[in-house]
C-alpha cells in the first residue's frame, strides 16, 4: 500500500513538473485588455536581468499592439525606495510606451497578492483578460491563481529569461515551482 501511494505521489509530481514545462514552453500571447509583467529584482533603481528580459518582453508585445494597457507588479522586497513595479514602469516609459498607458501595483510581496491586485485593477476597468509576462516557470501558477479569481491569462514567457536560457537554474526554479504550487493548491483546500 505505501509503495503505491508513493507511486501515485511520484506520478503526480511528475505530472506537474511536465505541466509547468509544457506552459513554459508555450507562448499564448494574443489581444487581451492588458498585458500583466511579474516583478522580479532590482537594485537600486535598475531592473536586474531577469526584470529587464521580462519587461523587453513586454516591449515586444506592446509593439504588436495586443493590448492598450501595461500593468507593472512587485513591492519594495526590502528597498526603502524603489518598488519592482516602480522600476518596470520606469524602464517601459524610457523604452517609449506612453506613461498614460501603465498602471502599476507596487504592493505585492508574493504572486499571489499580486494577481489578486491585479484582478481588482481589471475588474475596475471592466476587463476580463490579460497577458501574463513573467519567466516561463512561473506562468502555470499565474494563470492558475488568475483563473480561481475569474481572470482569463495567457501566458508569453520572456524568452530572454536568464533563468529559463540555463539549464539548471530552469529545473531548480520549476522544482521549486512544484512545491510553491502545491502548497497554494493545499492551502486554499483547507
Amino acid at each position: 500500500m505505501f509503495v503505491l501511494a508513493l507511486l501515485g505521489g511520484a506520478r503526480a509530481e511528475w505530472t506537474l513538473y511536465s505541466a509547468i514545462r509544457r506552459q513554459a514552453a508555450n507562448d499564448e500571447a494574443r489581444p487581451a485588455d492588458a498585458i500583466v509583467v511579474f516583478g522580479a529584482a532590482e537594485y537600486n533603481g535598475v531592473p536586474s536581468p531577469v526584470l529587464k528580459a521580462r519587461l523587453d518582453h513586454v516591449l515586444t508585445l506592446d509593439d504588436r499592439g495586443l493590448a492598450s494597457a501595461v500593468i507593472t507588479t512587485g513591492g519594495p522586497g526590502g528597498d526603502p525606495r524603489f518598488t519592482e513595479a516602480g522600476v518596470a514602469r520606469d524602464y517601459l516609459i524610457q523604452q517609449g510606451v506612453a506613461e498614460a498607458n501603465i498602471l502599476s501595483e507596487t504592493r505585492g510581496d508574493t504572486t499571489y497578492q499580486s494577481v489578486a491586485a491585479v484582478t481588482r485593477i481589471l475588474q475596475q476597468h471592466h476587463a476580463r483578460t490579460c497577458i501574463a509576462v513573467s519567466d516561463g516557470f512561473h506562468l502555470y501558477r499565474i494563470k492558475l491563481m488568475f483563473r480561481t479569481l475569474g481572470i482569463t491569462a495567457y501566458g508569453s514567457p520572456a524568452p530572454g529569461s536568464p533563468i529559463e536560457n540555463d539549464p539548471t537554474s530552469r529545473t531548480l526554479y520549476t522544482l521549486r515551482e512544484m512545491v510553491v504550487t502545491t502548497l497554494w493548491r493545499l492551502g486554499r483546500k483547507l
